[in-house]
């Protein structure tokens, strides 16, 4: 990906096929504005590894709620979003001490902050940040318990229980995994994703917004579900998030 001609605003592609098993995806947000920018970040069950120009490199633990966030103007930000099983093994920190919070990389990492420091060019950065996580993810794979039983978690019906027996662990062990390579436990996990997949289908169709239909279909109990849940973890109503995200 040629950094220098990404356009304004958020974009995001696939890693290299080596990767894809510990790495949703890679993302860069660009300001090419003179005026700062602000945005919310919302819960996804990942943790990101950022590269900031001018600021350096950090990470973004998982989140339980919204965090706003101010972009610079003309700044150029770089991620690496590892998936939910992969992000404690490959920083080698139980995610658990990273929940809603961003820490600096050289806390964590200093040889690897070293290689990232905040006046490379954005281009280079981006290479660097492949490199350095192809080294962080052959040093700790991602767990496999917590890898499948995420993909079983995303069914809004699946019981933790059921879940952790499937994966042939203990819920009291899939807690443990999960608090340490996730950063939280099933429960919390399985309340993320079921938002994503709201929000999901609220990207997919802006112009129709019929919340119960969207509530029962991300499998919230009812509307009313929908509208703890969202307030929650966005702090908005789910009609005024969902006019954001279309604005």
């Amino acid at each position: 990906m040629n950094i220098r001609t990404l356009p304004s605003g958020y974009t995001e592609w696939e890693a290299p096929a080596a990767l894809r098993g510990a790495v949703a995806c890679l993302w860069a947000q660009v300001n090419d504005s003179s005026a700062e920018r602000a945005g919310l970040v919302l819960p996804d069950g990942c943790t990101d590894l950022i590269w900031e120009q001018g600021r350096g490199t950090y990470v973004a633990g998982p989140d339980t709620g919204p965090v706003a966030t101010t972009m610079a103007a003309g700044a150029v930000i770089l991620g690496v979003r590892f998936r939910p099983s992969a992000g404690g093994p490959a920083l080698g920190i139980p995610l658990s001490e990273l929940r809603d919070l961003r820490a600096d990389l050289a806390d964590l990492r200093p040889p690897q902050a070293r290689q990232l420091t905040a006046s490379l060019d954005p281009q280079i950065a981006a290479d660097q940040m492949l490199d350095i996580t192809a080294a962080l993810v052959a040093d700790g794979a991602p767990d496999p318990a917590v890898t499948w039983a995420a993909r079983l978690l995303r069914d809004p019906a699946m019981r933790a229980e059921d879940v952790a027996a499937e994966v042939g662990l203990s819920l009291r062990q899939l807690r443990r995994r999960c608090q340490a390579v996730v950063g939280y436990g099933p429960k919390t996990l399985q309340r993320v994703l079921r938002f994503r997949g709201f929000l999901s289908r609220v990207d997919a169709r802006p112009a129709i917004l019929d919340l119960a239909a969207i509530a029962a279909e991300a499998g919230y109990a009812d509307q009313a579900h929908l509208t703890r849940e969202c307030g929650r973890l966005s702090g908005m109503t789910p009609a005024a998030l969902a006019r954001q995200r279309a604005a």
